[in-house]
């Protein structure tokens, strides 16, 4: 409608005068708005005080518009123009009308007044006083409700309900026992290229153990502690493939014997604690084994889960996600054993929880680490929402089960600002102890590198998960408006959206499915292979005429295919429909490679998870960030992504030739030399029928022809996004070290304990939470191939040149 105006406001961020566009307003959420033309200055001034932070008594001070200069070659520049009566405001709605083609709404700057009995203007109100962090809890008495919400009896407790009643005295307190150092994992930012390392020869004896002559003990060797005592006898009792009994195992001594002790061995060892040396020393050693060693068994009873965690905690510093098959080559390549899928898991599990902290005190522990995160960071976003925790039909108090959690990292949230204006949202499952999902939003810069800027732990995809989700994206990070959003068509995500009352719709954003979840959706409704690649190649066209020509062959093959391609709408999916929303991109391919790089973490208790996310995305800002700057130096203008698409656009500009239709240079026909096609360019609605000008916002080579043909700067062209100054803007916020636990604030919140229904059964072998689909066919992965002869239509286990067991035993 004409009489209605787009308003941008913002508020308690930075005006900043010398741009490349002039002035421009900066803050962290500008509010968006919709008035009539003919509202007045007070009307207006009353508006913002009731809208802006409305708990807080204030009044307008200062307001500023960003209007709007044509220049030179049809440039828009912006000046400020301060609005402070009706004369001003008429004078902005009338600017607003000569030029709302090219500047779509208004935008304003304001300044409050704080008056008398009011807080500070800007300061946020949060629950339980921890900076950014904000709590949601439900305690809904209905019925439904409350069977939903978390109860436990005696067999749920698991000691969560137990201990200190003075419950932040409590998470203060493991604070000291969790670890909190920073594995090689959590700076990786590569996981494909990482290689297992090479490790010493096993010998966990700790800083300050004897050596033993000849791999033999004596009498007054030292050892740092008990477990280390343990460790080494076990140690020494694998290599030699015996056994031990323990005859005595007491805080202050162990003693043990041979299993054949008494019939033709009398090995025997006794370690005690000695007080005034403050270590542990061998007392009695009879000398080595002179039992006869047996035929060897696959395993050996010390050969433990907790002596197996040990030997691969390396392997678990480097990478938690280590297959169990790979533990068990590790154990039996130093051993010579080979222990049980079960054994191999369970020591993955302790190993983990060695390194990254134990399963359930991490989520007593996440808080605190938020709490402290957000005081180093403080514009960080957190979004905790708890559940309440019943015995019976009592509420428990001082305590709530983690649902959900949102959070991300002010240094994310600024990059966002010089993106492209567009997200990619994708959910990927847990693994470990506890069940759910973790969510991934991803932005892309200019030069095609990928970054996460919000994540959620969920107890799921559902449609109440995803809308927790994308209610906290849209209200702290993504608060621009014309934002794309790509993700595949699971229901929820279409059910999340329909309820953000519009937060996520035209004109805000534009909601677009991959075309490869569209491909997989075509495969699994009409088993049709052979289409597959018609079907994505008809979201791939960049115009309405390509379009309509894989349209008809597809109609051609059965009008039941087009309809259901009708059905979930062109703008959705197809590339020449989307309004440029897309960007060129089509798949959430960029979603599926974080979920690989995040991989590991999947693996990790919900502490360290989030900790991983903070320290790789540390790595990746400060690594990108040194790159951008060099390039800058080295004098490139453009991001290397762009710098290479022009390059190849001005290869081409030669076979093309230019016809001028108007006397500003605004209107081209150009016609390829090699096969005659022709195309309308339209420099000022930077438009050209090939459709990649619009797509990329890079000249294409029809583009670039008209410029040279006229001798006109085709760098005007180029969107700013590709700049490399706009580059070094993404990733110039920084992250804050953490410090020592022991310097953070001290929390008062509730003691947060995990979900026990979520947690995964404990006997069995883990299932894995990858279900196939479509995209797992046989149709689309290419034949089977065989691993020993690398010949199609068999596998190795029938492969005719397989050795047999006779033949390998000779080898």
């Amino acid at each position: 409608m004409e009489n209605i105006t787009n308003l941008r406001v913002y508020y308690n961020g930075e005006v900043i005068p010398n741009t490349h566009e002039g002035v421009t307003f900066v803050c962290e959420c500008p509010l968006s708005f919709a008035v009539p033309c003919t509202m007045s200055f007070v009307d207006l001034q009353n508006g913002l005080c009731n809208n802006i932070q409305s708990h807080i008594l204030k009044r307008v001070s200062n307001l500023l518009y960003r209007s709007p200069v044509q220049v030179f070659g049809g440039l828009i520049q912006f000046q400020l123009m301060p609005i402070t009566d009706d004369a001003s405001m008429q004078q902005m709605f009338c600017i607003y009308q000569q030029t709302r083609f090219h500047v779509p709404m208004i935008e304003l700057y304001v300044e409050f007044e704080q008056q008398s009995g009011s807080g500070a203007v800007g300061e946020e109100v949060n629950v339980d006083e921890l900076g950014d962090i904000d709590w949601e809890e439900e305690n809904n008495d209905s019925e439904e409700e409350f069977e939903a919400n978390y109860k436990v009896d005696d067999e749920n407790d698991d000691g969560d309900l137990a201990g200190n009643p003075e419950v932040p005295n409590e998470a203060n307190a493991i604070i000291s026992q969790h670890p909190f150092g920073v594995p090689s994992f959590m700076r990786t930012l590569d996981l494909e290229a990482m290689h297992d390392p090479e490790f010493p020869e096993y010998a966990n004896t700790g800083e300050g153990n004897a050596e033993a002559k000849d791999g033999e003990f004596s009498v007054g060797m030292e050892f740092g502690s008990r477990e280390s005592v343990i460790s080494v006898i076990k140690s020494y009792t694998l290599s030699r493939g015996v056994d031990y009994t323990v005859y005595e195992s007491e805080p202050q001594t162990f003693y043990a014997k041979c299993k054949g002790y008494g019939a033709g061995c009398d090995w025997l060892i006794r370690a005690s604690l000695i007080r005034k040396k403050a270590c542990w020393e061998i007392r009695r050693y009879n000398g080595k084994h002179t039992c006869t060693v047996g035929t060897i068994s696959q395993d050996h009873a010390k050969l433990d889960s907790d002596t197996i965690a040990d030997v691969i905690r390396p392997l678990v510093e480097s990478d938690p996600s280590i297959k169990v098959k790979s533990v068990i080559a590790e154990v039996q390549s130093r051993f010579n054993y080979t222990v049980s899928y079960r054994k191999a898991w369970l020591a993955k599990q302790k190993a983990v929880a060695k390194v990254f902290g134990d399963w359930k005190v991490s989520y007593q522990i996440l808080p605190v680490w938020l709490k402290a995160m957000t005081v180093k960071m403080p514009r960080s976003r957190v979004q905790i929402k708890t559940l309440p925790v019943y015995r019976e039909t009592e509420e428990v108090q001082g305590v709530r089960v983690l649902h959900r959690i949102f959070w991300s990292f002010y240094p994310c949230i600024v990059a966002f600002r010089h993106y492209k204006p567009l997200v990619q949202v994708d959910g990927t499952h847990l693994y470990g102890k506890y069940k759910g999902a973790l969510l991934v939003a991803v932005a892309q810069d200019e030069n095609q590198n990928i970054v996460p800027i919000a994540f959620a732990i969920v107890e799921g995809e559902t449609a109440d998960a995803w809308e927790f989700f994308l209610t906290n994206l849209w209200r702290y990070v993504v608060t621009i408006d014309g934002v794309g959003i790509i993700s595949d068509r699971h229901t929820s995500i279409d059910a999340a959206i329909a309820r953000s009352n519009g937060a996520w719709s035209p004109p805000r954003a534009w909601h677009m499915y991959c075309i490869r979840h569209i491909g997989s959706n075509f495969l699994r409704r009409f088993k049709a292979p052979y289409l597959h690649k018609l079907v994505v190649n008809t979201g791939y066209s960049r115009t309405e005429q390509e379009y309509n020509k894989n349209y008809q062959r597809l109609k051609e093959r059965g009008e039941a295919y087009t309809q259901w391609c009708d059905e979930i709408g062109v703008e959705r999916w197809v590339l020449a429909f989307d309004g440029g929303h897309r960007w060129g991109h089509m798949t959430t391919n960029l979603v599926d490679c974080i979920n690989s790089v995040l991989k590991g973490a999947r693996n990790l208790p919900v502490t360290a998870l989030v900790r991983s996310t903070f320290y790789r995305l540390n790595e990746l800002f400060t690594r990108k960030s040194t790159e951008a700057h060099e390039r800058l130096r080295n004098g490139f203008t453009y991001s290397e992504f762009a710098t290479k698409r022009v390059e190849e656009s001005f290869r081409c500009a030669g076979n093309v030739v230019v016809n001028r239709f108007d006397r500003r240079n605004e209107m081209f026909e150009v016609r390829e030399m090699q096969d005659g096609t022709i195309y309308t360019v339209n420099l000022a609605q930077r438009h050209c029928d090939c459709g990649h000008f619009q797509v990329e916002r890079l000249p294409c080579r029809h583009v670039l022809a008209c410029c040279a043909n006229q001798r006109l700067d085709w760098q005007v062209y180029v969107n700013d996004v590709y700049k490399m100054s706009e580059i070094c803007k993404v990733y110039r916020g920084e992250f804050v070290p953490m410090g020592d636990p022991s310097t953070w604030d001290r929390y008062e919140g509730a003691k947060v304990i995990a979900n026990w229904t979520l947690r995964r059964a404990t006997k069995g072998r883990p299932k894995s939470t990858r279900y196939l689909n479509e995209m797992d066919s046989c149709e689309m992965r290419g034949p089977r191939r065989c691993t020993i002869c690398r010949r199609e239509g068999h596998s190795r286990s029938r492969c005719p040149q397989r050795v047999g067991p006779s033949s390998a035993e000779g080898h």
